[in-house]
């Protein structure tokens, strides 16, 4: 699809699949080698949106939300993408679109923000998910707080299961320096670094 600018138009996503739910769960495994990783567009914009992709004329998403508040924020960080350049994107679920944050390849540095887990930069791509705590908690006080974190987790599932219908290996990565991830990515001070998933070939 068209690059123009700091904006990519991601391909439309694909809702019908060859495996059922039950060989996705069956075969889920938490995989932590990506020799020669590379990932199309296609395959990004697929897994974006399983992760939080619009499903619903009226602005739902693909994963569940305490009071629809979608406190939940996905970035990309691209290294082995074809039709993408390489750096740090920010998903916009509405369009369906990238927004390009920053130019460098910065998997190295967040395989070093995470213990020197090295084995991160090889992926094709990091998902990495925040939170702005804020719209959850404004309407639900601190309990708000529990409910971003399971949403993260639905959220990290389905782009888990999508990887693995896919053909493609991931693994959910929680040991890393918040704010030093934070600071690679660029992200604004409302946002909190939950999550990171390597994403690559098997």
């Amino acid at each position: 699809m068209a690059q123009s600018n700091d904006k990519v138009e991601l391909p439309r996503p694909s809702q019908v699949g060859e495996f059922s739910l039950e060989q996705l769960l069956a075969q889920r495994r938490s995989i932590r080698e990506f020799p020669d990783s590379t990932l199309s567009l296609a395959e990004t914009g697929q897994l974006l949106w399983a992760a939080q992709g619009i499903s619903h004329a009226q602005g739902y998403r693909t994963a569940p939300s305490s009071g629809a508040l979608y406190p939940l924020e996905l970035y990309v960080v691209a290294g082995h993408v074809k039709g993408l350049s390489k750096g740090i994107y920010h998903y916009q679920p509405g369009p369906h679109h990238l927004v390009k944050t920053g130019d460098d390849d910065v998997r190295a540095a967040l395989a070093e923000a995470a213990v020197s887990q090295t084995w991160i930069e090889d992926a094709a791509a990091i998902f990495v998910f925040a939170a702005d705590y804020d719209r959850t908690t404004g309407k639900y006080g601190d309990r708000g707080i529990r409910y971003v974190h399971m949403e993260v987790g639905y959220a990290s599932q389905n782009l888990f299961l999508q990887t693995e219908a896919l053909g493609l290996a991931t693994v959910p990565v929680g040991a890393f320096n918040d704010e030093t991830v934070a600071r690679v990515l660029h992200m604004p001070g409302n946002l909190q670094v939950l999550l990171m998933m390597p994403v690559g070939s098997m």
